[in-house]
């Protein structure tokens, strides 16, 4: 290892947040998979664990703000993606509000309030922030 790579900073997680996040992904999966397959019951069951556990994620990594407003983003991510499989399931996702808008277009919302958050967080906080370490240095 070079002596630049030893010096770098580290960005540590705790073992605990780490084996929650790769059950996170399974959940995420399976809901994902449930969505393809159509399995209503097993799809919106696991919007539940999904979705809590993005938002405890981002409650626990609040102190860095690059980790908030990027798991803030998934969170929504998340939330949208849910609707929509749902719309799908229950057969209102093309249903029209008004003109050429249905109720999928809804999921457009949290899809762009994650977009919202992390163009807050490049475009305005980070270039105002440099000085601010989003790193836990061994």
């Amino acid at each position: 290892m070079s002596k630049q790579a030893s010096s770098s900073p580290v960005y540590s997680i705790p073992l605990s947040y780490r084996k929650m996040e790769n059950l996170h992904i399974v959940f995420w999966l399976l809901k994902d998979i449930s969505w393809c397959m159509i399995w209503k019951p097993l799809g919106v069951a696991m919007i539940f664990p999904t979705l809590i556990i993005s938002i405890v994620i981002a409650w626990r990594t609040r102190q860095f703000m690059s980790e908030l407003c990027h798991n803030v983003a998934i969170s929504v991510w998340i939330a949208a993606n849910s609707y929509w499989m749902i719309s799908e399931f229950f057969h209102f996702d093309a249903m029209v509000i008004v003109g050429a808008v249905t109720y999928k277009h809804l999921a457009l919302i949290p899809f762009f309030t994650g977009l919202l958050i992390l163009a807050y967080y490049y475009i305005y906080y980070q270039p105002r922030h440099k000085e601010e370490t989003e790193v836990i240095t061994e």
